[in-house]
Order: C-alpha cells, then structure tokens, then sequence
C-alpha cells in the first residue's frame, strides 16, 4: 500500500491521461498549468541542457544513427521542439555529449567511438545555436565518455568524464591543456541495494552561491529498474574537496512499481521565474522499448544549501515552472518526403560514409537505393516513436531487384517486419526472415501498415492504395526487444529497409498515436 499522503505507485497496465498533441501524440504540457512527464517522450538518453537567456536548449545521445545531434528548443522547460541539427557525417557511436555556451559561442563536447576502436572526446563549435556547426576536432582524450564542460574558479575551462575525472582546457576549448587525473571519489550506496553497477558517469556541474555542484550518476544506467540514481557533491573549487550530499541519492527509483525506472543523468535547471528543476532520463515502467525518455522533476534548495527532489515518483500531473511561456510541442512524424527531413526525423543506423548517396528525390515521393541483401545487413532510415501505441503507414514501390519493407528496428540482432520484393512478400520475426512465411505475389506498389498496440504488432497490406487491406496472419509481440536483452542502450523504432540491386520509392507516411488501453 502507499503510504499515506504520497502518490499511489501506478501500474504499468494503466494509461495516464496524457493531453493528445499533433498526430494524437502525448504531450506532456496538459493545457492548465501542469504537466505529465516525459517532456520529451521516446528515446532522448542523455540530456544535455543549456540555458542562453529566456531559452533553454537540449540534445540527446545519438548512439550509432546519422545525420543526429538534434537540438530542441524550449521556453518554459516542458514543451520542446527541434531547431537544429548539428551534426551530419557519421562518427560512429556517439555517447552523452555536452552542450555549452562560453564567450557567445555554442560548444558541443561529445564522445565518439570508431569501429574496433577506442573513445576519445570531439568537439564542433558554432556562432549561432542553429548553426552552422563546425567539423569535428579530436581533442585527444582518450576511453572517456560523458563530458561536462564548466569553468574554475581559476577562470580556466575543464571537461569532467565519467570515473569521476578531469582534465583542463585551453582558453578556446579546442584542445587539452594538461592531464587526465581523478577529480571525485563518488557516494557508495549500501551495498545490499539492487544495482546493476557502481558505474560513476554522467557528471554535469553547477556554480551557485559560492560554491560548485557536481551531479552524477551511480548504479548502473539499465539492468534492474532499482538501478539508475543521481548523487550530490559540493565544493569551493573545481579541484575539490568534494563533500557529498548528506541525504544521497538525491533521486532513485525504489520500486519496480513505479512509473519511471532507472532514473538518473540528471542536470539542474533555473527555471525562468527561479525556481529550481531536474532534467534527467528514465525508463517507462513496461516499455522498455521506447528507451530512456526524457522527464522533469521540480527540486528545492535547504537552508544549508543542499538540493532536495519534491516530484516523488513522477507518477501525477505536477505543475509547470513558473514564468516560462509556451512553445510549440514535438513535430509532425507524417512525411510525403518533398523535403529532407534527415537529421530532425530520420536517420540511418550505422550508416557509411557515403550512405547519404542513397537518397535521390523526383517530385514523386523518395527515391531509396538498395544496400545490402536485407535489414539484418542494410542500414536502415529509422525514426522515433514516443506513444505507447501508434500506427504507420507507408507506399512502397520496388524497382529492378529491390526489396523494401517496414520495420520495428531495434539493431541488426533485433527486429520485425514485412519486406516486398517485386514478387514476393517476406516476414521477418527474431531478426531473421521465415522463409516458410512468403507469399508470391506482385508487389510494384504497395502500401503497408503497421500497427504497435502496447507492444503487439499486427502489419497489413493494400495492393489498391489503401482502399482494401490485407490482414498479415502472423502478429508478434515485442516487449522483450530493449537494452537488457539486446544491449546497445537503443529502443523499438519504426524503419524502412531498402536491400538488394534497384531502388525503391517511398510514398506518404503518416504516423498516428493511438489513445486508451490495450486492446489485448
């Protein structure tokens, strides 16, 4: 039972009453003065946030997907929409990046691994937060992720990583400027609690009142939903000594029963009237699939100067940071792909160098060229779907000896989906295709549905642009398709492969939320 006076834990079987936004999407902004986390629903790991004046800005771990590093834009912490795209050549796999503003110029500092190699820490600048950005410059900094740029009391700039250590900047914070050494011992939670891992990452700082926050992470960023937490220390300088937070962990989740798991990366936020806020990520209790989503928490500041979290379990509608004017929320997913939407929609996953040379368009609709022989070896163009229920739908024309389809795509191990060839129909379940599943017959075009229903998946298909459907006989359910099965931090996104000799035309998706309980 919960205790008395707190919020009833809430179970995963029931649907929050999210206000229905462009497409049926959830928002989180509910119309009369309170919000329902996420912010910013689906997979947005990792949020690094800035504050430039009255805006606020935000961006997220891309992982292996390209062109990425979306920027959002807010002006009262819970609606965002994107501006910008800052990054457009892929760099491989890129973990949670920092953003920052020092002497008028926007700074973006994040870590990338190549293939078969190891992390060092880039950086791209820009004059205006839109762009243009620049190319990246390896700063040399070698097995670090999670950097968190901030300035000394010195006057010098350094970049924390994740262990917890540091390393100073030159004064343009385009290269290092001495060495790599332990900056914080983090706060050891009992060792009796269930954690994935210690795992000390994620550290972002604050200067407040004389004194610099260091907000990090221990536990484990997945595994069981106990894990994730955010812990506290303070000190006079940059260079310690570091005293922690008498009431550590300042956020955990406690219970497999609540809404949110694995919450942590938190970053401390002025709202625009003062009061203070967290920005931090979390899994939905149930849907995994959708990866780390983006959530907000209101936090207060004690007497002696400690910050205290006062949303609780996130479970309700809480209000929204006072003084903050609202904005425009999330952006269409529905595309007749007249202009290019690459980077703020769609991207590939694990793209080559030149995978951008796929794309042609005509004035009728997109033209995808093929590469590879299916979705287990192509590279598929993917977006993100934030609703717990959704439909898509897509035409598809194949040419030459092209094969196309739409997919659930988690990675190359993990997927589902329907393909077309010219003449056949395929399934694909358990990231392989069933061959005992084709069916013959002509597919020159072809216009597939996708429904996810609380993670049942049913497909179907029209052969008379959508005036009759074909009901596919094999549904599929995926709840099991996440990072603690598959690895690899990513989520269940909606994707379009092309493979095979030939292209394929891509005609009219449209994307709707579906709204209540599950039908099964």
């Amino acid at each position: 039972m919960a205790k008395a006076g707190g919020p009833a834990p809430q179970c995963a079987g029931r649907e929050p009453h999210w206000r229905p936004g462009t497409e049926d999407q959830r928002m989180a902004d509910l119309g009369n003065g309170s919000y329902l986390n996420p912010i910013v629903a689906g997979d947005h790991p990792d949020p690094a946030v800035l504050r430039d004046g009255d805006d606020y800005y935000m961006t997220f771990t891309p992982f292996t997907t390209s062109p990425g590093l979306v920027i959002w834009h807010s002006t009262d912490l819970v609606n965002w929409t994107p501006v910008a795209t800052a990054l457009h050549k892929p760099m491989g796999n890129i973990f949670a990046v920092n953003l920052c503003k020092h002497d008028d110029r926007y700074y973006i500092y994040l870590p990338t691994q190549q293939a078969g190699g190891d992390w060092s820490i880039f950086v791209i600048t820009a004059e205006h937060i839109a762009g243009p950005w620049s190319d990246p410059v390896d700063l040399e900094i070698p097995g670090c992720i999670d950097p968190a740029h901030v300035v000394g009391e010195d006057g010098k700039r350094y970049l924390f990583v994740n262990g917890i250590r540091m390393i100073r900047l030159t004064d343009d914070g385009m290269a290092t400027d001495g060495k790599l050494v332990h900056a914080y011992t983090p706060w050891q939670y009992p060792e009796d609690w269930v954690v994935e891992d210690f795992a000390p990452e994620g550290p972002k700082l604050l200067r407040r009142d004389g004194w610099f926050y260091l907000v990090s992470a221990v536990g484990g960023t997945a595994g069981p939903p106990t894990s994730h937490m955010v812990i506290v220390a303070r000190s006079k300088s940059v260079h310690g000594p570091w005293e922690n937070c008498p009431h550590n962990p300042i956020v955990r989740t406690r219970s497999a029963a609540e809404p949110w798991w694995s919450r942590g990366h938190a970053t401390f936020v002025e709202a625009p009237a003062g009061d203070w806020w967290m920005i931090y990520h979390g899994y939905e209790n149930g849907f995994r699939t959708l990866g780390r989503q983006t959530l907000l928490e209101p936090m207060t500041w004690t007497a002696d100067g400690w910050p205290v979290a006062t949303g609780g379990d996130l479970s309700r509608p809480l209000r929204k940071p006072a003084g903050g004017r609202s904005g425009p929320s999330g952006f269409a997913l529905s595309d007749d792909f007249s202009t290019d939407r690459f980077g703020v929609q769609w991207s590939f996953h694990e793209p080559r160098p030149v995978e951008m040379q796929r794309v042609h368009r005509d004035g009728h609709g997109m033209l995808l060229a093929g590469a590879g022989t299916s979705p287990a070896d192509s590279s598929p163009m993917t977006c993100c779907a934030g609703d717990r229920a959704y439909v898509v739908e897509l035409t598809l024309e194949p040419s030459g000896h092209a094969e196309a389809g739409l997919l659930l795509f988690y990675n190359h191990k993990a997927f589902v989906g329907v393909g077309f060839t010219p003449d056949t129909i395929k399934t694909f379940e358990y990231a392989q295709e069933l061959t005992w599943a084709r069916i013959k017959r002509d597919n020159r075009r072809v216009r597939v549905r996708l429904t996810n229903d609380h993670n049942v998946v049913t497909f179907e298909y029209s052969h008379d642009d959508g005036h009759s459907w074909q009901l596919h006989t094999l549904r599929m359910e995926v709840s099991g398709i996440h990072h603690n099965v598959f690895g690899d931090f990513l989520s269940l996104k909606p994707g379009i492969y092309a493979a095979g000799e030939g292209t394929v035309r891509l005609i009219d998706f449209r994307y709707r939320a579906i709204k209540g309980n599950p039908l099964v």
